[in-house]
């Protein structure tokens, strides 16, 4: 194989790698879970959820880090089974670690399975936080869950924004490559090399 098909083929390899499903599946194989955006209630009972700043990031959704304090921040709850909609639910922002409540919203039964609170001015200010879930059942004893977020600290790059950046960049580098005679015979020298060595 010529020097020029093996850095084809090795870059068509490293852009096949960077946009597998594999690499970037949210899910999880049979045994494992790797949503991050989960309450565990109870053994293998769970409570989704996902947080939303409209104002300032419309149609961006968030779990473990909001970018932005000061602003509304809607945290959206969805039940994952069905039996928690028959029971009262509490749910509590408190910023840590002083414990400072700073959202509360009494027990209350969410027949649709979906509870949205809107906090409307965000979180005071940039740390960690923790959201507590406690569910009240008519008998017996009360569940807690906890979850905890950190606010203020902006808006990271999404992982496929990352990959698209690196995509373009190896395009481009791979253009050059082509186009570009003195920086081509350099790479074709340094692969020579590693291939000698």
């Amino acid at each position: 194989m010529n020097k020029s098909g093996l850095v084809r083929k090795g870059l068509l390899t490293i852009i096949g790698l960077a946009f597998s499903a594999t690499l970037w599946a949210h899910g999880g194989a049979a045994g494992t879970d790797t949503d991050q955006c989960k309450f565990e209630l109870e053994p293998s009972h769970w409570i989704h959820y996902t947080a939303y700043q409209p104002k300032a990031f419309p149609a961006e959704d968030f779990c473990g880090n909001i970018p932005s304090t000061g602003t509304l921040t809607q945290l959206v709850f969805d039940y994952q089974d069905v039996r928690y909609r028959n029971m009262s639910i509490e749910f509590e922002v408190t910023k840590e670690p002083e414990g400072k409540r700073v959202f509360f919203q009494e027990a209350a039964k969410h027949k649709s399975g979906t509870v949205v609170l809107s906090l409307e001015n965000g979180v005071p200010e940039p740390g960690k936080y923790l959201i507590h879930i406690t569910l009240v059942p008519d008998e017996g004893e009360r569940l807690d869950a906890h979850m905890s977020f950190t606010a203020g600290g902006g808006k990271a790059a999404s992982k496929g924004s990352i990959g698209l950046y690196a995509f373009f960049l190896l395009a481009g580098l791979y253009v050059f490559y082509l186009s570009n005679a003195g920086f081509k015979k350099k790479i074709d020298d340094l692969i020579t090399k590693l291939k000698n060595a």
